[in-house]
């Protein structure tokens, strides 16, 4: 894959810019991004509540040398960026140079319906190629969007790329454990056109970071394959360097701390010419190098960083090898350009009138105009137009989803769990709708075979850009086939759950990006959703669009001890913006609930989801699926909105509410309290989430989204003159289900997990946490007769 469209020619005249004529669109870029903060901060704007606003002046200001070296002498149109998020203004400054912005919305950085905090693909108004904001989540983001471009050129009718992606990252951001987890993944050694530019100015949030060692993080890339380039001084320097006397100045500048440098950026003239020499041996030659400077020269000297040279980040440019990824670091200054440059508490502190006046007068501009452009015909305004025209980018024609069929009309027989039905279904989607089976790509973490994939993974072979041969295919005991090859359906990642839910976001994110929708399908263990949950999260605010399979979940994993077993998953499912989740405790349901899930998928307006599944094997015969046509229909069209009757009592005194995997035990606390002269009717809740959208938008309250839930559902489970006190199990935390008593307002008792399990059999752990047929049928008598039991 090559890294970019331009010709050698363009290439070559890009190289041959004129540096002074960049050096205007950058100071013009660090003006306006300085003011884009200023104005989010002015008195017009103050909060009513008294809440700061805030901005980040010093981060945007590192990053605009980079930012404008690369979108001025390298972007294309096939390129994509993901921005830092303190760098946010940056992007706006130079969208609006390159026409995307008008000067009004300049203004409303942070305001309602305004330019957003951090970069929002889904939600700013000009080109935003990746929403980033959470640390670590949009530095790695490009990686799964690389792996994304290739499936999809491989599998459907996206071109194959020849851009790049790039990532511009913090260097505190390489803290992030997320960061190392995407690097070393095997997958990414192969994609040339990932490039990563880190601004490394050794400063976080609160200090100066004092070990941070380049050498250190650098090794690190290089050892998990990647091309490292390092850009630490700038030409003025080199030059400085190569004088007499010059080799002592670099050792001095090499061999100071961090937190020694930073304090040199806030001195005088006169104060650097006294304390840059150090004691050390050279100290008398650095001081007769600096005696031949001027005062302007001898500020350089500290600060001439190659992050601020662009000639030096051209140069870097070209040398980018798109064989294997790419990392630069640049040095940079925080505050470059700024009055609190350097200082260690600069993040997020604003300049004050008198300071932006001055840097006004320095870059030759009015704080009475901030939004003033280049005048027009001028060589800047010419330059900021071929650049539009060169990043200008077709229209993305998106494609009609392949139709998902809401049932496949079949019989279900047998014993069987959810997570068995997974797979079946995935085998059954490529016999009954081959069009729709063509589009599904399934991914996980080194679980494919233990969350019942392996049959679709013999059947889809495995995605690789290059097809490699399966050297276990002629053994007979191999039971799981990895075939690799580039119309291969499952991608497989190393143990890595961020990994996995990141490129969950980036492939959900095709019909947006690229025009041509997929369905993707990522399963994990339970237990492990919330380690996934900040990235997936992350991506569905992007506009991904997928499925994420927890499974096996809950105690009922038993003999795997509490370290296995989740608890909280199901109450995540509710409060999950733009995702449904579903918990079916029978295969027909999970059926229909995934059709519905897989027919959400690649649409504007679409939806993600979450199932929560079990590897409980359970009599399906309980599920008593209607045969009648009509009456089928009415229960998948209940199961879809979050339940169903499964049992009405002639006369019921209580109402048992059960989810998921415990449904056996709750039909046999029901026969039991039928035994007690109890009758009960049994409500089987395959969608929590559903119920309680339901419940909102019966009050008025509910959203108009592709999840929103169904008012009528409520009235056909929960009718008023059935109205009885209720107990709700499952296995999760029991505050799930405890709305629903709320929908006639009868008493009730709520059971579920609240503490860590134990290992054991299924009833012991069942009896443990209080969620068995005992524990039912005794809430249930609580409930009917509140005298107390001795």
């Amino acid at each position: 894959m090559t890294a970019s469209t331009q010709s050698e020619a363009e290439r070559a005249a890009l190289r041959e810019l004129d540096m002074d004529l960049l050096a205007e669109v950058e100071r013009k870029v660090l003006w306006l991004s300085t003011a884009i903060i200023d104005a989010a901060n002015s008195p017009s704007r103050k909060d009513p509540d008294g809440l700061k606003i805030g901005g980040h002046q010093a981060s945007s200001a590192s990053m605009t040398t980079i930012m404008t070296a690369l979108w001025f002498t390298q972007l294309t149109s096939e390129d994509r960026v993901s921005v830092k998020p303190h760098a946010s203004p940056v992007l706006h400054a130079i969208n609006y140079l390159l026409g995307e912005l008008t000067p009004e919305q300049l203004g409303t950085l942070r305001a309602f319906h305004g330019l957003q905090s951090y970069p929002s693909r889904s939600k700013d108004p000009d080109t935003v190629d990746y929403s980033t904001g959470s640390v670590g989540i949009g530095a790695t983001a490009p990686i799964w969007g690389a792996i994304a471009r290739r499936y999809a050129a491989d599998t459907a009718s996206v071109p194959r790329s020849a851009g790049r992606q790039y990532s511009l990252v913090g260097d505190a951001e390489l803290d992030e454990g997320a960061v190392w987890e995407a690097v070393l993944d095997p997958s990414v050694t192969d994609l040339g056109e990932l490039v990563w530019i880190v601004d490394f100015n050794r400063q976080s949030l609160d200090r100066v970071v004092p070990n941070i060692s380049a050498t250190r993080l650098q090794a690190m890339f290089a050892a998990a394959g990647w091309q490292v380039i390092t850009l630490k001084y700038g030409r003025f320097l080199t030059a400085l360097f190569d004088a007499p006397g010059g080799h002592h100045l670099k050792d001095r500048i090499d061999g100071m701390s961090n937190p020694e440098y930073q304090r040199l950026l806030r001195c005088s003239p006169a104060e650097l010419r006294e304390r840059l020499p150090g004691e050390g041996p050279g100290a008398g030659d650095i001081r007769a190098l600096l005696d031949g400077l001027d005062d302007t020269q001898v500020t350089r000297v500290i600060r001439g960083l190659a992050g601020h040279d662009i000639p030096s980040l051209v140069d870097a440019f070209d040398r980018i090898d798109d064989s294997r990824p790419t990392v630069i670091f640049a040095y940079t200054i925080k505050g470059n350009g700024l009055p609190n440059a350097g200082h260690p508490q600069n993040h997020s502190n604003l300049l004050k009138p008198d300071q932006l006046a001055l840097v006004a007068q320095q870059l030759g501009e009015d704080v009475t105009e901030p939004w003033r452009g280049f005048a027009e015909g001028s060589d800047a305004a010419l330059l900021c137009t071929r650049t539009a025209e060169r990043l200008r980018r077709r229209p993305v024609a998106v494609a009609e989803p392949p139709t998902v069929p809401a049932d496949f009309g079949r019989e279900i027989k047998g014993h069987s769990s959810t997570q068995q039905a997974l797979g079946r279904l995935l085998l059954d989607l490529t016999r009954l709708a081959p069009a729709a089976a063509r589009r599904v790509v399934t991914v996980a973490p080194d679980v494919a075979s233990s969350t019942n994939l392996g049959g679709w993974v013999n059947k889809a072979g495995v995605w690789s850009s290059t097809a490699k041969r399966d050297w276990f295919a002629d053994d007979a005991e191999t039971i799981l086939h990895w075939d690799e090859r580039p119309t291969g359906q499952h991608v497989e990642l190393g143990i890595a759950e961020v990994n996995l839910v990141s490129l969950l976001g980036e492939l959900g994110a095709t019909w947006s990006r690229w025009g041509e929708p997929l369905l993707p399908i990522g399963t994990l263990y339970d237990p492990f959703v919330t380690r996934a949950l900040e990235p997936w999260s992350f991506g569905v605010y992007g506009g991904g669009q997928s499925i994420l399979i927890g499974t096996p979940s809950g105690v009922t994993l038993a003999a795997e001890g509490g370290a296995h077993q989740s608890i909280i998953t199901p109450s995540i499912g509710i409060e999950q913006p733009g995702v449904v989740s579903f918990e079916p405790a029978f295969v027909q349901d999970f059926e229909w609930c995934m059709l519905d899930a897989l027919g959400r998928l690649g649409r504007a307006g679409g939806s993600s989801s979450y199932f929560r599944l079990s590897s409980r094997v359970l009599d399906q015969s309980m599920a008593a699926v209607p045969v009648d046509p009509a009456a089928r229909e009415r229960r998948r069209r209940q199961v879809v909105a979050g339940g169903y009757a499964l049992r009405r009592a002639a006369a019921p005194a209580v109402t048992l509410v059960g989810m998921g995997a415990v449904l056996p035990e709750v039909l046999v606390a029901a026969d039991r309290l039928g035994e007690l002269g109890i009758p009960a009717d049994v409500v089987c809740v395959t969608s929590a989430d559903r119920l309680y959208r339901a419940v909102r938008a019966r009050t008025g309250h509910g959203s108009r989204d592709a999840g929103a839930g169904d008012p009528a559902i409520v009235d056909q489970l929960f009718p008023a003159d059935r109205a009885t006190p209720m107990v709700t199990i499952l296995d999760g935390h029991p505050h799930t289900l405890a709305f629903l008593a709320a929908v006639h307002g009868v008493r009730s008792i709520n059971l579920g997990v609240t503490e860590f399990g134990q290992t054991g059999t299924l009833q012991e752990l069942y009896r443990l946490h209080g969620i068995g047929p005992d524990a039912q049928v005794g809430a249930a008598l609580d409930l009917v007769d509140p005298s107390p039991r001795h």
